[in-house]
């Protein structure tokens, strides 16, 4: 599985250079509200491993976004109702992989301390061979580097990989996909409901966000967080070391990772 991260690319690079003797399937699940970085990523992985990535999607398209979003009355997911995850992402996949026995190769690399998707399906078996063979964050930047397919062109403004509108994306990329793809903040902004709350974000509206003088102050605040994490990086104190103040307190919410991996 894909996601057009970092992870799950280097992944897919180290399995066809190590593992040549495995048969290995690529798979991308489009909800057709990427990122044209992500499929231009995707394109150059395709060049590498030298066959097509599957794109799987809800209906090819005719049941997307949109589609679902009218299903839940216009409620947009957020991290307390990631609908969007099991609609787009997983429910699209298990309907591809059907019953036969498969081995799903996921990314979680060993200097992490998580699991990643695990089917329900029980003829889904689970494989990690970043783990099993010690593969870690700096591994991972050597293989994309060496490679020569690179990291994806939206982390010169974005942290992860996901739809447009992804509500987990921070304020910061939220005024850096303004500036990067107008069109595409334009999109994210009329599925709002204002009136009703409907917000990607639960403390401000996009309409607030673009505000000129709003958008200074939140890039000022990345700025600032920037700066504390390198601080962090060299304590000079305890305090220093198990404290930090990052400003927007809803900022590090996490991710869906069958999605970002």
């Amino acid at each position: 599985m894909l996601s057009g991260g970092k992870d799950s690319t280097a992944l897919a690079l180290y399995m066809k250079d190590k593992y040549p003797e495995i048969e290995m399937e690529y798979l991308f699940t489009d909800t057709h509200k990427e990122l044209k970085e992500t499929y231009e990523y995707l394109t150059k992985i395709e060049a590498y491993i030298g066959k097509p990535v599957i794109r799987i999607s809800s209906e090819k398209g005719e049941r997307g976004f949109d589609h679902f979003l009218k299903m839940f009355n216009n409620f947009l997911p957020s991290p307390n109702a990631r609908w969007c995850t099991k609609e787009l992402k997983i429910k699209p996949f298990e309907r591809y992989v059907g019953d036969e026995p498969v081995s799903l190769y996921i990314g979680i690399r060993a200097d992490e301390k998580r699991d990643g998707y695990i089917s329900t399906k029980n003829n889904i078996l689970p494989i990690f061979p970043f783990k099993e063979d010690g593969i870690t964050r700096e591994d991972v930047m050597r293989i994309l580097d060496e490679s020569g397919v690179g990291m994806p062109g939206y982390y010169e403004w974005r942290s992860r990989s996901g739809c447009s509108f992804c509500f987990y994306q921070r304020r910061s990329e939220w005024v850096r996909l303004k500036q990067y793809h107008p069109d595409l903040f334009e999109e994210a902004k009329k599925y709002e409901i204002n009136d009703e709350g409907y917000t990607w974000s639960q403390i401000e509206s996009l309409e607030e966000l673009e505000k000129p003088a709003r958008m200074r102050e939140i890039l000022e605040n990345e700025a600032k967080r920037i700066a504390q994490a390198e601080a962090r990086r060299k304590p000079q104190t305890l305090a220093q070391l198990f404290t930090g103040d990052l400003g927007d307190d809803d900022e590090d919410l996490g991710g869906c990772l069958i999605c970002h991996l």
